[in-house]
C-alpha cells in the first residue's frame, strides 16, 4: 500500500468516525425519522462526493451514498436499511427511468446503423472535395460535431472517422481535432433538447417538468455556449496558444500531425457501403429529431382534446420526457430501419443485431443514471430539501452568487470523476433544495450553472469517457491532447463563472438572458482578441 491510498484510508476512517459523531449528536426524535431535516440529510451526497473524488471512480461512490442514506433513513437497522436500498433506491431508480434506459438502449442502436449503413463516410469523402480551405475543415469538422447532437458518444464515435482525411489534407493537428470532437461532444449534448443528456437531467428534476427547466436553462448554459463562440471564434481569427499553438506549427510547417493509428479497426467503425449518400447520414438524424419533439408535444396535449391542444409552449410544459423520448426515437428507428434496407445499406440481420449492442454501449450511462437516481430517492426520503430551504430562507444576496459557486463546485468533482451524469445527478436535487424549488430565475440559473459546470469538468477530465473516446477518433496521444485542451477549456470556464455572477447580479433587478448572455459573448470574444494580443506581443519580443 503506497502512501496515497494510506492517506485516503486515513481519511475514510476519519470521516466514518465524524460520521457516527454526527448521527449521535443530531439525533431527533421527529415522527418522520431520528435523521430527517437534518444535517445528517446531506450526508449521503458529501460521502459519494468525497469517494468520487477520493477513488476517481463514480459507481461505487454512488453505491455507498446510497448505502448512508438509507442506513439513516432506516435508523441503522440492517433488515429494514436493505430493503430501503432495494426498493425505495434501486427499484424506483429503474421504475422510474425505464422510460429513459428504452431511449437510451434504441438510442444506441441507431448509432450503430448509421455507422455501419455508411452514411458518415459518405458525408466525409464530400466534404473532403468541396471543404478548400484549412479554415473551412475546422468549422465543417464542426459543424458536424453539432449535427450529431442527439449523444456525445455517437458524436465522438462518428466525428473523427469522418473528418480525418479533410483534416489531415489541410495539415490540421490531430490534437486540434480531438479538440474539436470534444467541444461539440458534450457541450453540445447539454444544450440540445432531444438528447440522452436531455433525457437523464429531465430524470432528476421532480413533478415531470424536467424537460421544461431543461430548455430554461439553455441560455443560462455559459459553458456549453461559449465553448461554441469559442471554437468559431479561434477558427477565424486563425491562430492557437498554449502548447496547441506548438503542435499546429509543426503539422503545417513539417507535416507532422502526431497521428496514432491504431493497428485494429474497431469492430463498430464507420462502414464503407459504396452506394451510401450524405442523405443517408442527415435524414436518419433529421427523422430523430423530428420525430422525438413530435411525440414530445404528443404527450403534452398538443394533438390531443385539452388544455394544451395546439398550444406548443403549454405541450412542452406538460410533457413528460420519459415517456415522449422512448415513443418518438421508437417510432424513428423503425423509420430508419425501414429506410436503410430499402436503400439496401444494411439487411435484416444487422439491424435486429444493433438493437442489444446498443444496449451495451449503453451500459455505462444506464448504471450511473441508475444510481444516481437512487441516491436522490433515498436523500429525499431524509428530507434533504427541507433542510437546505431553511437554511438558506435567510441567505439574501448570497443567492445571487450561488450559481458561480456552484459550477466550480460542479466543475470540480465532474473533473475528478471524469462524469457529467454522476454529478449533476447528485448535485440538481440539492440545487433545487437551495433555491427553494426551480420557479424563479435564480433557481434556474443556479441549475444552468450546475450542469455547465459538470459539462466543463466533464470536458478537462482525463479519466472522462468522451475525453479518452475524442483522443481515440482523433487517432492522437490521449495526453498530448487532454494538456492542449486544458489551457483552452479553462480560458472558457473563467469567463462563463464571471457570467455567472453577472447573471445572478442582473437578474435581481429583472434582467435576464437576453443581456447577461450577449455580455458573456463579448467577454469571451474580448479575452480572445486580448490572448492574441499578448501571445503576438511574446512573439515579437521573443524574435
Amino acid at each position: 500500500m503506497n502512501k496515497k491510498q494510506i492517506r485516503n484510508l486515513v481519511i475514510l476512517v476519519v470521516a466514518l468516525i465524524a460520521v457516527v459523531v454526527l448521527a449521535i449528536v443530531l439525533r431527533t426524535d421527529a415522527a418522520e425519522g431520528p435523521y430527517y431535516a437534518t444535517f445528517m440529510s446531506l450526508v449521503p451526497p458529501i460521502i459519494a462526493i468525497g469517494l468520487a473524488l477520493m477513488t476517481k471512480e463514480v459507481y461505487s461512490s454512488l453505491f455507498v451514498g446510497v448505502l448512508a442514506g438509507a442506513l439513516f433513513a432506516a435508523d441503522f437497522s440492517p433488515v429494514t436499511s436493505i430493503d430501503t436500498v432495494v426498493n425505495s433506491g434501486i427499484i424506483e431508480a429503474v421504475s422510474g427511468t425505464a422510460g429513459i434506459f428504452a431511449f437510451l438502449v434504441i438510442l444506441g442502436a441507431v448509432v450503430i446503423l448509421l455507422n455501419k449503413a455508411g452514411g458518415s463516410k459518405a458525408f466525409g469523402e464530400w466534404a473532403k472535395t468541396h471543404v478548400k480551405t484549412r479554415v473551412g475543415a475546422i468549422l465543417a469538422t464542426f459543424a458536424l460535431g453539432v449535427l450529431i447532437f442527439v449523444d456525445d458518444y455517437f458524436n465522438c464515435l462518428t466525428v473523427g472517422s469522418v473528418m480525418t482525411p479533410v483534416c489531415d489534407s489541410h495539415k490540421i493537428s490531430r490534437v486540434k481535432m480531438a479538440y474539436i470532437i470534444d467541444a461539440t461532444a458534450a457541450p453540445i449534448c447539454m444544450i440540445a433538447p432531444v438528447s440522452s443528456w436531455a433525457a437523464a437531467v429531465s430524470e432528476y428534476v421532480e413533478g415531470g417538468q424536467g424537460l421544461t427547466y431543461f430548455i430554461k436553462a439553455i441560455p443560462y448554459n455559459f459553458y456549453s455556449l461559449l465553448t461554441i463562440v469559442f471554437v468559431i471564434t479561434i477558427a477565424l481569427m486563425g491562430f492557437d496558444y498554449g502548447k496547441m499553438s506548438g503542435f499546429e506549427i509543426k503539422a503545417q510547417k513539417e507535416g507532422d500531425l502526431g497521428a496514432q493509428e491504431d493497428e485494429e479497426k474497431d469492430a463498430e467503425e464507420i462502414g464503407n457501403v459504396s452506394h451510401a449518400c450524405v442523405l443517408d447520414l442527415v435524414l436518419p438524424i433529421v427523422v430523430l429529431i423530428v420525430s422525438c419533439i413530435a411525440a414530445l408535444m404528443y404527450v403534452g396535449g398538443f394533438f390531443t382534446e385539452g388544455d394544451y391542444r395546439f398550444d406548443l409552449i403549454g405541450s412542452f410544459g406538460n410533457t413528460d420526457a420519459t415517456v415522449g423520448l422512448p415513443l418518438g426515437s421508437l417510432v424513428a428507428l423503425i423509420v430508419i430501419i425501414v429506410y436503410l434496407m430499402a436503400r439496401r445499406l444494411i439487411t435484416f440481420k444487422v439491424s435486429m443485431e444493433a438493437i442489444p449492442k446498443g444496449f451495451i454501449a449503453m451500459v455505462p450511462a444506464i448504471l450511473i443514471l441508475t444510481l444516481a437516481t437512487a441516491l436522490k430517492n433515498t436523500t429525499s426520503l431524509l428530507g434533504s430539501d427541507v433542510f437546505v430551504e431553511e437554511l438558506l430562507k435567510n441567505a439574501g444576496n448570497l443567492k445571487l452568487f450561488l450559481p458561480a459557486i456552484i459550477f466550480v463546485i460542479a466543475c470540480a468533482l465532474a473533473f475528478a470523476t471524469g462524469t457529467s451524469w454522476g454529478t449533476f445527478g447528485i448535485l440538481i436535487p440539492i440545487v433545487s433544495a437551495a433555491f427553494g424549488g426551480l420557479g424563479s430565475e435564480i433557481a434556474v440559473i443556479g441549475m444552468s450553472a450546475c450542469l455547465a459546470g459538470a459539462v466543463c469538468g466533464d470536458h478537462c477530465s482525463p479519466i472522462s469517457d468522451t475525453t479518452i473516446m475524442a483522443s481515440a477518433g482523433a487517432r492522437c496521444n490521449h495526453v498530448e491532447h487532454v494538456s492542449t485542451q486544458l489551457p483552452y477549456a479553462i480560458t472558457v470556464a473563467i469567463v462563463s463563472f464571471v457570467s455567472y455572477i453577472l447573471a445572478g447580479v442582473l437578474q435581481s433587478v429583472g434582467l435576464y438572458w437576453y443581456l447577461s448572455l450577449p455580455i458573456a459573448i463579448a467577454l469571451m470574444v474580448g479575452t480572445l482578441f486580448g490572448i492574441r494580443y499578448f501571445v503576438k506581443k511574446k512573439e515579437a519580443t521573443a524574435a
